[in-house]
């Protein structure tokens, strides 16, 4: 295995607000090219916010009828009933609730804070962002439009901020990968010491995704940036889903 050189993470400035309908592809495309172009091998790290935004992922709270069950959840939470209601629509089943946190396991399997529903950053709480339906399918409906307009594809990853259990803070993670498989298997390779390693497998898209997010922030308006030098495996068939752990093996469901 070649050693990874420098990785450089350079953020695309300049897209503004996107809103339903928009060319996602054909904008960042103007902001990869006010950097430059795009190199061979970058990987797009891209904010589920703005992919939610041009598919149209938008809910207008004041159309939401809550249920008592909603109603009920938001005395403890001390948030919107209709707020509630969109993260119970979202959601699959509920993981845990309590003082006033709903984490719920959503419809892609995701198990997060309120179904990945957000407010922030979205036309000032009046309207909230779901996750995209297929953030895989976004990815690669991305990666084949920027295709077409370079002499080669960039792998894509599509990121979400999530909570995690037993450690404060949040971390931006991949819930959306083309191009690139997002994990990274080390099993039976041996280490310096001569150890073989059985168990060592990687998330290197939610490191990337992670990593980038230093570039992006949540309140700088960059909601995009390309990763550059970064020698990951291409695939065709690889997706986001490798990175959710199959409920036979989780020690925690």
């Amino acid at each position: 295995m070649t050693p990874q050189s420098e990785i450089r993470i350079i953020p695309l400035r300049g897209i503004g607000e996107v809103r339903p309908g928009d060319d996602l592809a054909a904008i960042l495309a103007a902001a990869i090219d006010a950097i430059g172009g795009l190199a061979a091998g970058d990987i797009l790290v891209v904010t589920q916010k703005i992919v939610s935004k041009a598919e149209g992922r938008l809910v207008d709270p004041a159309t939401i009828e809550p249920s008592p069950f909603a109603q009920q959840i938001a005395l403890t939470a001390k948030k919107d009933a209709r707020y509630q209601e969109v993260v119970l629509r979202e959601s699959k089943r509920i993981v845990k609730m309590a003082n006033g946190v709903l984490i719920t396991e959503t419809h892609h399997g995701f198990i997060c804070a309120n179904s990945g529903v957000d407010e922030s950053n979205v036309d000032g709480g009046r309207q909230l962002a779901l996750l995209p339906v297929d953030p895989d399918a976004s990815a690669a409906a991305l990666r084949t439009a920027l295709a077409a307009r370079y002499d080669h594809a960039p792998a894509v990853i599509i990121t979400d901020t999530f909570g995690r259990p037993w450690r404060e803070g949040q971390v931006n993670v991949a819930i959306g990968v083309a191009g690139m498989a997002p994990l990274r298997d080390f099993a039976g390779i041996d280490d310096p010491y001569g150890y073989t390693m059985h168990a060592t497998l990687i998330a290197v898209a939610d490191e990337l995704a992670a990593a980038a997010e230093l570039v992006m922030g949540k309140i700088d308006r960059v909601p995009a940036a390309l990763v550059r030098g970064y020698q990951y495996q291409p695939s065709e068939t690889a997706t986001a889903r490798q990175l959710l752990r199959d409920p036979r093996f989780d020690l925690f469901r």
